[in-house]
């Protein structure tokens, strides 16, 4: 099996434990044949094939204390790799983003890394989720309704039926509706409009959704996140040393 920085094209053993019979459901091998199929057709996929799977590697089930909801990885090159909002450093950091950033830094403080890479925040336990885990080259949402938003889905109520507290937080309309099975009596669900420029003014900047999530796990008794990300020199460090 292909390997890049240690990571192969499948999920890691703690993950293939509790969501290894997705694959051998009828729904899961047509989009493995959907995917073989566009690949040989010619199409260009994102992320690369060993970062499908990069926030299960990164945030391992017993560690995820916080999830953000994704819809479906960037569509440009270079842009994907794995962690929904997030791209690799020396990437310019995308629109919706740069809105994160904003409310970070008047909710906490945070000073603009300069780049998009929010590995940091996926080896602390904050599981970066895309509904969707591929997309094909300058064609948004094309791999929706293929298979992946039901993987997701049955990710998603794992994580709301384990007892361990976490916070869910759903941007937009459409992380919201993926959403709404999360049992909100044994988990923090904060809501609020998407980052995006075209919504962001219309409730994301001043949520203070960083806070308030600290805030809860220090009530559970959890560490807390530090949502100040490092220089892209520092992260690229921490990955030589940990691969």
């Amino acid at each position: 099996m292909a390997k890049e920085s240690g990571r192969p094209v499948r999920l890691p053993e703690a993950w293939l434990n509790l969501l290894g019979d997705q694959f051998e459901q009828p729904y899961m091998q047509d989009l493995s044949a959907f995917l073989r199929q566009r690949r040989a057709a010619g199409a260009t996929l994102y992320p690369p094939p060993n970062d499908i799977f990069r926030a299960f590697w990164e945030t391992p089930p017993d560690r995820v204390k916080v999830v953000i909801l994704g819809q479906d990885p960037y569509h440009n090159p270079g842009q994907a790799h794995g962690l929904c909002f997030s791209v690799n450093p020396g990437v310019v950091t995308p629109p919706s983003l740069v809105n994160v950033y904003k409310e970070l830094a008047t909710d906490l403080g945070c000073v603009d890394p300069g780049h998009g890479c929010l590995l940091p925040w996926a080896r602390q336990g904050v599981l970066l989720l895309n509904s969707v885990l591929t997309v094909e080259q300058n064609s948004p949402a094309c791999h929706q309704g293929k298979g992946w938003e039901r993987f997701t889905d049955h990710v998603v109520s794992l994580l709301s039926d384990d007892p361990a507290p976490k916070v869910f937080l759903l941007w937009g309309a459409y992380a919201q509706k993926k959403g709404r099975a999360i049992d909100d009596t044994r988990h923090c669900v904060l809501q609020a409009p998407h980052p995006s420029p075209l919504s962001a003014h219309r409730g994301f900047l001043g949520c203070r959704h960083f806070s308030q999530a600290n805030a809860w796990l220090r009530e559970q008794g959890l560490d807390v996140v530090d949502w100040q990300l490092p220089s892209a020199t520092a992260i690229e460090m921490t990955s030589e040393t940990s691969s």
